[in-house]
């Protein structure tokens, strides 16, 4: 009884985490529609903050000791790292919070070929076939429908942000595992060097393109609504820190088939979420869509679940979900 209280209070503390991340995230784009940069830095600044406050008090988060020789090595996954968070925000900031997952739709084809074109292995048909489907859901869920409103449709540039952003958790799946020897397969650790090169990268990213400017000229602005982006900020950098914990504990605890069923109920939370707080538009062809998706995602689960145990010293050729989703945690901060 007392492992199915800890299961669910994760799996719980997980999804409020996750979904609390999307919809502030949400509202703080939309005060400052032309600060995504300085947003995504923000947040990671904050966690890198609040990971060396705990080690103060715990001995469970460790923190790591820079040098230049493990940036360098940890370099590919940091630009990654950024790059997909950078890109996960623009797609938020661009489509209904509602349609988010099904923009991102492309998480699993991608990861499962990302990974066999590294790996030089060829997945089952069954793997190919769950595939098939999440992608047919895509498809359904970005075809053009008639009579929904401009502002419910997304764009070209939106859908092209949740590409890169499914791509950019398809590449960090295969970097994390040669990034783990170099922080002695500490996930903290990792976590900590992941949020400081975005932190570094994305400030100075912001710098370049006039963002920085923009926010100081914005807070001499008497009618910009400040104080939502001050407290957004400090909201989505707190659970920006919880979710990476909460991720590491969803990977240690919870089943494969239990964590996706968690983020199949996470995904349903957050479509009525969209619609009750924001208005956002569900459509049955949305519906269809991100029904689609789940489906082949679950079985994906089921099948990896069902396959027979990888001999010593060989390779596993696609991950299972579970690991493709812990492995994303740092970045999957929206």
């Amino acid at each position: 009884m007392a492992v199915s209280i800890q299961v669910v209070a994760v799996i719980t503390f997980y999804m409020v985490a996750a979904l609390v991340m999307v919809f502030v995230n949400k509202v703080v784009l939309r005060t400052a529609p032309n600060l995504p940069t300085i947003l995504c830095a923000f947040q990671s600044i904050a966690t890198v903050l609040l990971l060396s406050i705990t080690s103060l008090f715990t001995s469970q988060v460790q923190l790591p000791t820079l040098d230049y020789t493990t940036a360098r090595r940890l370099a590919p996954l940091m630009l990654i790292d950024a790059s997909g968070f950078l890109f996960n925000t623009l797609c938020l900031r661009d489509v209904e919070a509602a349609y988010y997952n099904i923009a991102r739709g492309l998480v699993l084809p991608l990861t499962i070929l990302v990974v066999s074109m590294h790996s030089f292995t060829r997945p089952s048909l069954s793997v190919v076939g769950c595939a098939c489907i999440v992608t047919g859901g895509f498809l359904v869920g970005v075809s053009f429908e008639k009579g929904l409103p401009s502002q419910a449709v997304p764009g070209p540039l939106a859908l092209f942000y949740g590409f890169l952003s499914s791509l950019s958790i398809a590449m960090h799946a295969v970097l994390i595992k040669s990034s783990l020897p170099h922080v002695n397969g500490s996930a903290t650790k990792l976590s900590y060097w992941s949020n400081l090169g975005t932190a570094v990268l994305l400030s100075f990213t912001a710098l370049i393109n006039g963002e920085v400017l923009s926010f100081l000229q914005m807070t001499q602005d008497s009618n910009w609504d400040w104080t939502t982006f001050a407290w957004g900020n400090i909201v989505t950098g707190v659970f920006g820190f919880l979710i990476s914990i909460a991720g590491i504990l969803s990977v240690k605890i919870t089943s494969p088939i239990t964590h996706m069923f968690s983020s199949a109920s996470r995904t349903v939370l957050q479509m009525a979420l969209g619609v009750k707080i924001f208005g956002d538009i569900l459509t049955t062809r949305r519906i269809m869509s991100a029904s689609m998706i789940l489906l082949g995602t679950l079985l994906y689960t089921y099948v990896k679940a069902n396959e027979p145990k990888p001999q010593v010293g060989e390779v596993m050729a696609i991950p299972k979900v579970k690991d493709v989703e812990s492995q994303a945690a740092p970045r999957e901060k929206i």
